[in-house]
């Protein structure tokens, strides 16, 4: 109620400006009759009566200024007041705009007694010149403005000729009656009253909002009733598998006391437990009694069903698309490059996949073979921090893929610009996330390996990992990938060799840090290093084997024999590890460990000499589902 009384004197007013414009003469008679008598104040500042005196003010205080001369007082209230859709669009809005900037630029040319203020006049001046070096210069090619330009370098406008007319006693009022029929126009009031205006507006927005409901209802409605099916399923399948199960357990404990299990109840188990298409046909064509069958059948009944034809996405125009990535905006860009990924990213794997790639590589997307100076590659420099993310992503998607991995090392600039990125990037975001996890599949590749060392990445990758709490999971453990895969080879090891205590240092503080993730690649690092002499004696002067066999006190059995590896390793009186010597062998290009489990199924297994020896050979981090960028 206490909100009624506060407005209660707008409300009626709204009333009574409704029934005023509907014509209720009668009604309104005895609205305002009965208000009075029950002591209701009418507002007198309802409706369209507050918004006409509000214009008129606006109206009288532009007149006003125009009239005066003050140039800061009428366009303060020019651009408030007038919508800024109506000043940059419409033509007549322009061309009086430009106008009035002359009336004021040569105001005191035209007004005062004697000479003007020079200080003022040069002020008015120098406003209209940069009226025309920004807004105005939207009219610069049309005849009717082109000799106004000229106006603020000509010493005296009065005795020129071009300007003649703006000095006529005309020329002013027929501006001002402009000026005047333009207000009235913009600031006409609307007749419809208060209230039918809320109501339009209050009944659009209602409906369109219920409509979007009602459609999210269906929608919400459909799903629930698609997973109540699926519930349901679940629930009987759940059942029935507890079923069999009792009666399995009584079967294993009625042997035990001798008595056997027919085929028939075998066979009654098992068609329980297949699907409902195979049920029929599995009854009675299916020996149960040979041993393994039914286990066999079984397995058969849970193996996804044969792939269907993957249909191959559209073709695209790749010409327009690395202009656009070029020459568009940086919205553009950012939305080209999002969608580019999606189409690697979200293709099916197989031929929908190779044919996308393909694509790309055969169109030269990433301009990997071009020499212009202006490449698609150049957006890793991008001004925009969004459009340089969203390249960084692209590349990394690329380089998840062998064949992307070639395209990209067939140019010595694609590493010399995402070493260049990393080295930027100050803070641990998206884009640096995408650049290093880039780099680290190209360490797959040797002859990009013995570039990224030569470059002294090695320096870089310990500087950062000196304090691991401030980087993300993905940035530690794609770093330290990247060092072990650098460390494999000799010119990685005498690279370490010359700030040994600092790398032994950190490495060790690896060992022990909460991410269980990067423990492979830290021993891995460890155990090929310590393969150069004079790394050994700097780690046995620092207690090393101390360090580590603390590890092995509360190290899980993997760990403690790669930590005994390790050990082994450094109690090595060997001048050289000739195993790891692989700098000679010929390229390569390892596919393994680029997908979740196989880092831990490959990598501590089928890549090394021995089961549980530290990582030999260049791997990617496991755990980030198809290595893909997120």
């Amino acid at each position: 109620m206490g909100d009624v009384l506060a407005h209660e004197s707008e409300l009626l007013g709204l009333v009574k400006e409704y029934l005023d414009f509907a014509e209720f003469e009668d009604t309104l008679k005895t609205f305002s009759k009965e208000c009075k008598i029950k002591g209701k104040p009418l507002s007198k500042t309802a409706g369209g009566c507050l918004r006409d005196s509000k214009s008129l003010i606006i109206q009288k205080d532009l007149v006003a200024a125009f009239d005066s001369g003050d140039q800061k007082v009428f366009f303060n209230l020019w651009e408030e007041h007038i919508p800024s859709s109506i000043r940059d669009r419409d033509s007549l809005a322009q061309k009086l705009e430009f106008y009035l900037h002359i009336h004021f630029a040569i105001y005191l040319l035209k007004h005062s007694i004697g000479r003007p203020d020079k200080e003022d006049l040069e002020e008015r001046i120098s406003y209209f010149k940069t009226y025309l070096e920004t807004k105005g210069a939207a009219l610069s090619q049309t005849t009717e403005f082109l000799p106004f330009y000229a106006l603020p370098f000509v010493p005296n406008p009065m005795v020129h000729p071009s300007f003649k007319e703006l000095f006529q006693d005309s020329w002013t009022p027929e501006l001002k009656l402009k000026l005047e029929k333009f207000l009235a126009l913009i600031f006409k009031a609307s007749n419809t009253p208060k209230l039918l205006t809320l109501y339009k507006e209050n009944g659009q927005s209602h409906k369109e909002m219920s409509q979007q409901l009602h459609q999210q209802l269906v929608e919400a409605e459909r799903r629930s009733v698609t997973y109540l099916k699926r519930y349901n399923k679940i629930q009987a399948d759940y059942h029935n598998l507890i079923g069999v199960t009792a009666e399995l357990v009584d079967s294993l404990e009625a042997t035990v006391s001798g008595k056997m299990i027919t085929p028939e109840y075998l066979q009654s188990v098992c068609v329980r437990l297949f699907s409902d298409q195979m049920r029929q046909s599995l009854a009675h064509s299916v020996d149960f009694t040979r041993p393994g069958t039914a286990s066999t059948m079984l397995r058969a009944s849970l193996a996804p069903g044969k792939l269907k034809d993957v249909p191959l996405l559209p073709s695209l125009d790749y010409e327009k698309l690395k202009k656009d990535l070029i020459l568009g905006s940086d919205r553009l860009k950012a939305f080209l490059l999002q969608a580019l990924r999606w189409r690697l990213t979200t293709s099916l794997p197989g031929e929908q996949r190779e044919t996308v790639l393909e694509a790309y590589i055969g169109n030269d997307l990433l301009d990997c073979h071009s020499h212009s100076q202006r490449r698609v590659l150049q957006l890793l420099h991008s001004r925009s921090e969004v459009v340089r993310q969203y390249m960084a992503r692209l590349v990394n998607a690329f380089a998840s893929l062998a064949e992307g991995r070639l395209y990209l090392a067939q140019s010595t600039k694609v590493l010399q610009m995402l070493e260049e990125r990393l080295k930027e990037e100050d803070e641990d975001i998206v884009t640096r996330e995408n650049v290093l996890g880039a780099l680290q599949k190209f360490s797959l590749r040797r002859p990009l390996q013995t570039a990224m060392i030569r470059d002294g990445l090695i320096f870089w990758l310990i500087d950062i990992l000196k304090d691991p709490d401030c980087l993300s999971d993905y940035t530690l453990e794609y770093s330290v990938a990247l060092l072990m895969n650098l460390c494999l080879r000799s010119a990685g090891k005498n690279m370490c060799a010359k700030v040994a205590g600092l790398v032994l240092k950190v490495l060790s503080d690896l060992l022990g840090h909460e991410n269980h993730e990067i423990q492979p690649y830290v021993n891995g690092a460890l155990y090929s290093i310590l393969s150069i002499p004079s790394i050994r004696e700097e780690a046995r002067a620092m207690g090393m084997e101390d360090i580590l066999r603390c590890f092995i006190k509360e190290g899980n059995a993997e760990m403690v024999r790669q930590i005994e590896f390790i050990i082994k390793q450094l109690n090595s009186e060997e001048l050289l590890d000739g195993v790891l010597e692989s700098d000679d062998d010929e390229d390569e290009d390892d596919e393994i460990m680029t997908n979740t489990g196989k880092a831990r199924r490959k990598g501590l297994a089928s890549v090394q000499q021995s089961a549980d020896e530290p990582l030999r050979r260049p791997v990617t981090p496991g755990g980030h589902r198809t290595g893909y960028p997120v």
